[in-house]
């Protein structure tokens, strides 16, 4: 069964950069749907970005649109996040997670995932 492992987090100044990666144990995620998500206190869920499963098209939310890229290792064990112009708005913990069922339509879908990295904390700072 895979299983993902989310690092790269930490605090950063507003404006700044920070990757954040998604790595898979126990098999590839060849065939899977891999999404982001992030989840601010008192606060749902949120979409950041999605990869389809077969990996040729990638979406994002209005809210990163043009500041957020998703990519991945070639040998698709690994996804990152590569966030830019960080705001104060993104301080959240960010997740990635992978399925197999999913269609592009669901992508932004939270509980159409099968599996979930632990997340890891992005704080950024004024």
């Amino acid at each position: 069964q895979v299983q993902l492992v989310n690092s790269g987090g930490g605090l950063v100044q507003a404006g700044g950069s920070l990757r954040v990666s998604c790595a898979a144990s126990g098999g590839t995620l060849s065939g899977y749907a891999v999404g982001w998500f992030r989840q601010a206190p008192g606060k749902e869920r949120e979409f950041v970005a999605a990869v389809s499963r077969s990996h040729s098209s990638t979406y994002y939310g209005d809210s990163v649109k043009g500041r957020f890229t998703v990519s991945r290792d070639n040998g698709k064990t690994t996804f990152y996040l590569q966030m830019n112009s960080l705001k104060s708005d993104d301080t959240a913990v960010y997740f990635c997670a992978a399925g197999r069922r999913l269609i592009t339509s669901s992508l932004a879908n939270p509980v159409q995932y099968d599996f979930w990295g632990q997340g890891t904390q992005v704080t950024v700072s004024q």
